[in-house]
């Protein structure tokens, strides 16, 4: 059965920090591509960042780029997203997510596994 455990959400004041942890198992995690998409209230999901399966691939949203950092560690099962430069439009449900290497990483209808979400809250 496979299980994406996020963690590392909470309330940060605007111009803050988080690091999001996001550890995987049930799966070959070095074969899975790995996500983190965003839901705020009322709005459709997100795409966020993504990695390849070897790292050396990243895709970020315009809106994330040069704030957040999507990285992995095969070795650890995890997926992290370090996000920098908090803004209070950043708050949202993160969910973390598997994909297979043939399908688009921006697209959340063709990933394969969800996390069940933390909680990202930026206060102004």
């Amino acid at each position: 059965q496979v299980q994406l455990v996020e963690s590392g959400g909470g309330l940060v004041q605007a111009g803050g920090s988080l690091r999001l942890s996001c550890v995987a198992s049930g799966l070959t995690f070095s074969a899975y591509g790995m996500g983190w998409f965003r839901q705020a209230p009322g709005n459709e999901r997100e795409f966020v960042a993504a990695i390849s399966r070897s790292g050396s691939s990243l895709y970020y949203v315009d809106s994330v780029k040069d704030r957040f950092t999507i990285s992995r560690d095969n070795a650890k099962r995890t997926v992290y997203l370090q996000m920098n430069s908090l803004k209070p439009e950043d708050t949202a449900v993160y969910y973390c997510a598997a994909y297979l290497a043939r399908y688009n990483p921006r697209d959340y209808k063709t990933m394969d596994s969800w996390g069940k979400g933390t909680l990202v809250t930026v206060s102004s």
